[in-house]
């Protein structure tokens, strides 16, 4: 009798939909890591999270990119981030540096990490960093403040309609420095 019962009928589809539902869930979770990684790059967040290895080359000669160098502090951040410059007009191919002040207001030692930022999001892959205070956490003394340089080359197969960049930095606490290093890894 209870083959032929439409409320058991009704539960076995529940419960087959139930466990699709789940399963589905369980896969989403595993896409999310390459997902991630593809919003980054498309976001332009977190690009180039490692020294790049690109060379300086003169194949960018006779062509002008202005970039502009910006800080977007959250509001009740503990640091201060500023830009010694705001902006450069700069050869594609060559090797630039910029430095950046950043002063922590904590009354503590904190650990922060640096995050990047390129806009138009579409041109955070030619900007690449040989060398970037973003590359790991960096440890503050109470109020100390410091000047750090990036060094970076724009690729000169950036495109050509291109003439104004952005780069901008975030500063954020980080409780721990090795989780920071492992968030770190997961957009390089």
């Amino acid at each position: 009798m209870s083959s032929t019962n439409p409320q058991a009928g009704a539960n076995r589809s529940l419960t087959r939909s139930l466990w699709v539902m789940v399963a589905g869930s369980f896969l989403f979770g595993f896409a999310l890591v390459p997902l991630y990684d593809v919003i980054c790059e498309a976001a332009g967040i977190r690009v180039n999270a490692a020294p790049s290895a690109i060379q300086a080359s003169a194949a960018g000669v006779g062509r002008e990119v202005t970039l502009e160098f910006i800080s977007m502090v959250p509001p009740g951040s503990e640091f201060e981030l500023t830009p010694a410059t705001r902006s450069m007009k700069l050869q594609p191919g060559k090797l630039y540096e910029a430095q950046f002040v950043i002063k922590s207001r904590a009354t503590v030692p904190v650990v922060a990490q640096a995050i990047p930022s390129v806009a138009p999001a579409t041109t955070a892959k030619y900007l690449q960093k040989t060398e970037c205070f973003c590359f790991t956490p960096q440890t503050f003394q109470a109020e100390e403040q410091r000047e750090f340089t990036v060094r970076f080359i724009v690729a000169p197969d950036l495109p050509q309609d291109v003439d104004r960049m952005t780069l901008a930095y975030s500063m954020y606490t980080v409780a721990d420095a090795e989780p920071a290093r492992r968030r770190a890894a997961n957009c390089e």
